[in-house]
């Protein structure tokens, strides 16, 4: 356990210190989803993630599972924060987390989110929650309503959007981990940015992805992943595409625990 603190102390560090890693290409997802305001406190940008109870009938996110946290959008350099508060607002309550994600996310912290996940023992999975409340709504007013972390009456849709790279390094926190029948895991690359200071030098850049990707070679072994899904990220960051992973790789991989359903 002290291992673990100290790799994510030093992720934590990182994060402030050297720069961000986000995806490269991630415009696909995004271009989908309507921009919402910012939640977090200053500097916070739109789209950022957030959680929130949701519940629906008997089996809605999996056997036995009426009640869900949804995880639902950009992963920003405070989301571990507001992960942190839902959970601990649960009372020892282990609801799964269903992961839908887009945007230019922060892959530190994306990390940081599957470690949390992993010390709480909480299981993934990932999904769009349709809460029944915002039909007819404007975002605005839909985010409004889940601001305040539920519970809302909903229910899991199947997803459109694929599981991006960060959605996949969240969800290998996940003590037991699946992925709805007709998701589609696609892979992009993975670029350094500096919230604080866009303007990275070379040498910045070539030392900061080298650590950070032993950093995440470490994380993927802790979390019982295969880190050739590292490499398949790497040589997308190299040649700026993006590539799907077909269900045997998620299995393969380790990416999964349990089929989909």
């Amino acid at each position: 356990m002290a291992a673990l603190s100290l790799r994510t102390a030093i992720l934590a560090g990182l994060i402030g210190l050297v720069g961000l890693i986000s995806l490269a290409a991630a415009e696909f997802v995004q271009a989908q989803t309507p921009q919402r305001p910012p939640v977090g406190g200053i500097g916070s940008p739109p789209d950022a993630m957030i959680f929130y109870v949701a519940r629906g009938a008997v089996g809605a996110c999996g056997p036995g599972c009426s009640e869900w946290i949804a995880a639902e959008g950009t992963v920003q350099w405070d989301t571990h924060k507001r992960l942190i508060n839902i959970l601990d607002r649960q009372a020892g309550r282990k609801l799964p987390v269903v992961i839908h994600s887009w945007g230019e996310s922060n892959l530190n912290v994306a990390t940081s989110l599957g470690r949390i996940l992993r010390g709480r023992g909480i299981d993934a999975t990932m999904g769009p929650t349709d809460v029944d409340a915002c039909r007819g709504k404007t975002e605005a007013d839909c985010f409004a309503l889940k601001r305040p972390g539920g519970p809302l009456d909903a229910k899991l849709k199947i997803p459109e959007e694929p599981c991006d790279l960060a959605c996949v390094l969240i969800l290998a926190g996940g003590v037991h981990r699946r992925l709805p029948a007709g998701t589609r895991v696609m892979l992009t690359g993975m670029a350094i940015h500096n919230r604080l200071a866009p303007n990275v030098s070379k040498d910045e850049r070539v030392g900061a992805t080298a650590r950070f990707d032993e950093l995440f070679r470490i994380y993927l072994r802790d979390m019982g992943v295969e880190t050739e899904l590292l490499d398949i990220v790497d040589k997308n960051s190299d040649v700026h595409r993006r590539i799907e992973l077909p269900p045997s790789e998620w299995t393969r991989l380790r990416i999964v625990t349990e089929t989909a359903l």
